[in-house]
């Protein structure tokens, strides 16, 4: 099963430095190895942002070219303003990244790894699915310690 990756995911793999975050990037490393890791260019561009540092956008920009953007389709910016306008009803806000991401992730049918609460409270409202990454965790340590994720 494909797994949309969400921004700050892939941020603490590739920046972070914070031992807080090594449950998130080795559940990353493992999708990655298990070619299982989605992006879309939304994504992509929110991770390369903000680099004043030409040598350090280069390197994350190199390393983020082995993963091909999944498409974005006319349909999934409509679904994502329906999302949007749903949920805005409701009384809860979101980015319109945000919500392009969960079109696409809708469309394609796959969870998307985030650890943004706000796409908690999206799912309330909206059809999406997340990475149960709670007391029922959906990783089960391997060998040497890298986690897998389970599928229910």
């Amino acid at each position: 099963m494909k797994v949309l990756v969400d921004t700050p995911i892939w941020s603490y793999a590739l920046r972070s430095q914070n031992k807080e975050y090594q449950s998130e990037i080795n559940a990353l490393a493992s999708l990655i190895r298990d070619q299982r890791a989605v992006i879309i260019g939304p994504i992509r561009q929110e991770i390369l942002s903000g680099y004043g540092d030409l040598r350090k956008y280069r390197v994350i920009k190199d390393k983020l070219s082995y993963f091909g953007n999944t498409p974005i389709l006319d349909t999934d910016y409509e679904l994502a303003a329906e999302f949007s306008n749903k949920c805005r009803k409701k009384g809860i806000q979101g980015s319109h990244i945000d919500f392009l991401i969960c079109a696409v992730a809708n469309r394609i049918d796959i969870p998307i790894f985030t650890n943004d609460k706000d796409f908690s409270y999206y799912q309330k409202i909206i059809s999406i699915k997340l990475l149960d990454r709670g007391r029922t965790s959906p990783f089960t340590r391997i060998r040497r310690g890298w986690p897998i994720l389970v599928q229910s």
